[in-house]
């Protein structure tokens, strides 16, 4: 009988772990993917907008050779930070579901487990927002974007203004990329990161990138892609499509496990804020997740005190 099972195994995830271990519970975290897999599958050259010590979990110190540090550095920080603590943490196997019994009967894609109690750090990265458009599924589309070399002399539009969209927009033009962008909303996000706002808003002002705004992809052909701009329909001939435009937790697995959602506030699962617990007694949220589809009200550097709530509530349960 393991005390909390914790699934996902991000940067909450472990630091989930961290606190069950030094209250003197046993643990075990289940992921999908590969360890801190949201971060894993962050474009190869992003940069953080936090500082190293915003990310520290558990007082551990995070070392970076920059002011900001990189998706390696955080990679190397956080298998660091597992390895020393010998955290149990079983990777690429998915959790199917959870039922209460007795206790929690935990059901993954490779074994069967029971728990006195059950986290749910899953953050938000594995589902994207669909443009709902046809043409949507063809190969060329993408939601996720790694390495700007894959667009280097092609032509590529980009929907979205914010921070991914913006990088990657900038990277792929620098890759040798014509990069067109479609934006719903009259100019770039506020939230992009400050030192790269100016820099994109004057490759759009010098026309080294295309820029839509106030304007929606309508359809996606194998080579071109219709718009929808103030100034009527345009085409576009286009080799691939970049739909960044965010991406939203998984409630419906929530919802499955009996977990009561807002969906007149962002959908927002309801849990204790000062323990964090759900209506479904033993099964907690830490993390991106409490924040339903209002996905910037939480992340790494605040929700790392969910851990520490959580276990101070099992722990006198017993």
């Amino acid at each position: 009988m393991i005390d909390v099972l914790i699934i996902g195994a991000g940067p909450i995830g472990i630091a989930c772990g961290l606190a069950a271990k030094k209250k003197g519970l046993s643990s075990i975290i289940i992921e999908k993917g590969t360890l801190v897999n949201s971060l894993y599958n962050y474009p190869v050259s992003m940069t953080f907008f936090s500082t190293s010590e915003k990310l520290e979990i558990n007082e551990i110190p995070f070392i970076s050779n920059n002011s900001k540090p990189t998706k390696q550095e955080a990679l190397e920080y956080y298998r660091r930070v597992a390895k020393s603590n010998s955290l149990k943490i079983n990777l690429y196997e998915e959790v199917q579901s959870v039922k209460k019994e007795k206790h929690f009967k935990v059901t993954t894609s490779a074994s069967d487990y029971e728990a006195k109690n059950v986290v749910i750090a899953t953050g938000f990265y594995d589902l994207p927002n669909l443009l709902n458009v046809d043409g949507e599924s063809l190969p060329k589309v993408k939601h996720y974007y790694g390495d700007p070399h894959e667009y280097a002399f092609m032509k590529t539009i980009i929907v979205g203004a914010s921070n991914s969209a913006v990088d990657a927009a900038l990277e792929i033009y620098r890759k040798g990329g014509d990069v067109a962008m479609v934006v719903r909303k009259e100019a770039i996000g506020e939230r992009v990161k400050y030192w790269v706002k100016p820099d994109i808003e004057n490759r759009i002002k010098e026309g080294s990138i295309s820029a839509f705004f106030n304007s929606e992809i309508t359809n996606i052909g194998p080579k071109e892609v219709k718009i929808d701009t103030p100034e009527g329909e345009r085409k576009l001939e286009n080799d691939f499509v970049l739909a960044l435009t965010g991406y939203q937790p998984n409630l419906d697995f929530l919802e499955k496990i009996g977990i009561s959602v807002n969906h007149k506030e962002h959908k927002k699962p309801i849990y204790n804020p000062n323990t964090m617990e759900t209506n479904v007694e033993g099964v907690y949220l830490a993390g991106v997740i409490c924040g339903g589809m209002k996905t910037s009200e939480w992340f790494i550097e605040n929700s790392q005190i969910h851990a520490e709530k959580i276990m101070n509530h099992i722990v006198p349960k017993g």
